[in-house]
């Protein structure tokens, strides 16, 4: 199946800083990547979101504080916005460059219901803590929601599935009263990361009861049990519901290498993960899939994991090793080693109560389908 890519520097504009994670030089490094491979093309360059795009799904008060703060001239009362923090600090021509990677999901969400498209990549964007009335976590405005809402207005039902290590919370909350829209997310368990929230017994608001599902893991998860989780959880309620499309967040920081989080994913699996959501879109949803990245704050492991993306969502085989022009660059620009190859070496974890993590998450994603059972039959 063919796909689009949306893309544009416009994006890395986006910036909070030198010193903050999310980096725009994670985008520039996977596109000097993809290029490097050979497998670049001519991305659509997609239009930047209106003011009244935001504005459906954010309330007006967010919006003005985000237009001043970009400014230069931040209200009194910007942090009970979740602005001028240490999350979400203040930057020149912040609300443009936030409604440039709106503009990205939306595009694709429209380019889905128009029919022009079937499965599109936004690569950029996934950020999924903003919410109506507050930007948290790295994110200004919620661009997943807005094109959540597009779609919905094209009379499409939604199923959104977030693997960033983080929980979901702001589409979640979003959409928490939404019959027409599933949100799925894995995460690990709020009680020892940000945001906090994601428990099991978050499902739903009538009339949208049941349909919002988290599988929160416990830290140091690894593959086996993250997929036994995700296999006992998502392709079931992907059939159950029976989208006509569906929306995924693909954050990166589940890596074991990542510095703000702590599970214990390789590589290996994130294929697996996408295997899964493509083959999902193709069965369940006649193929309608809108991808956009999120979280992934290890260079090294974030941008190998997005090219894997990249190449699987556009049909090229994924090559072992990597450029070594490409590595000798990026290893002088960020002062760290580059893995030589886009998968991860073989890994041995020595985790301590491994067996009592695999029972814990275990019980937790049972016990998510005993929730929903008596509420989806």
């Amino acid at each position: 199946m063919s796909s689009t890519v949306l893309y544009h520097d416009r994006y890395q504009s986006y910036n909070f800083g030198p010193e903050h994670p999310f980096s725009p030089a994670r985008l520039e490094m996977l596109v000097d990547l993809l290029d490097a491979l050979g497998v670049w093309a001519a991305p659509v360059d997609p239009p930047v979101a209106a003011r009244e795009d935001v504005l459906r799904v954010h309330a007006a008060s967010l919006v003005e504080q985000v237009e001043a703060a970009g400014q230069g001239t931040p209200m009194p009362n910007a942090r009970q916005f979740g602005l001028d923090t240490t999350d979400v600090p203040v930057f020149d021509e912040m609300d443009a460059a936030t409604r440039g990677l709106v503009g990205g999901a939306l595009h694709g969400a429209r380019r889905i219901a128009d029919g022009t498209a079937t499965r599109v990549l936004q690569l950029g964007g996934g950020l999924h803590h903003a919410r109506r009335e507050m930007a948290s976590g790295f994110c200004v405005y919620n661009d997943l929601s807005v094109a959540i809402d597009a779609l919905r207005q094209a009379g499409y039902r939604v199923a959104y599935l977030d693997i960033d290590v983080h929980h979901g919370d702001g589409v979640q909350w979003i959409h928490y009263d939404d019959p027409e829209v599933l949100t799925l997310s894995l995460h690990e368990s709020g009680r020892y990361l940000f945001p906090g929230t994601g428990g099991v017994s978050e499902l739903g608001e009538e009339p949208g009861r049941g349909l919002s599902l988290n599988v929160p893991l416990e830290p140091y998860t690894e593959n086996a049990s993250y997929l036994e989780c995700f296999e006992r959880v998502v392709p079931y309620a992907i059939e159950q519901y029976a989208p006509d499309v569906i929306v995924a967040q693909c954050g990166a920081d589940a890596h074991f290498s990542d510095p703000l989080a702590d599970l214990m994913l390789t590589t290996q699996l994130y294929e697996r993960l996408f295997g899964a959501i493509l083959d999902l879109a193709d069965t369940h949803a006649g193929g309608r899939l809108l991808l956009t990245l999120g979280g992934g704050y290890r260079f090294d492991a974030t941008v190998r994991i997005w090219a894997m993306l990249y190449l699987m969502a556009t049909g090229h085989d994924l090559p072992d090793d990597l450029p070594t022009d490409w590595r000798t660059r990026w290893t002088e620009r960020l002062d760290a080693p580059i893995t030589p190859t886009l998968h991860d070496a073989p890994q041995d974890f020595d985790i301590p109560r491994h067996d009592t993590i695999v029972e814990q998450n275990r019980r937790v994603s049972k016990r998510l389908m005993e929730m929903i059972a008596p509420i989806w039959y």
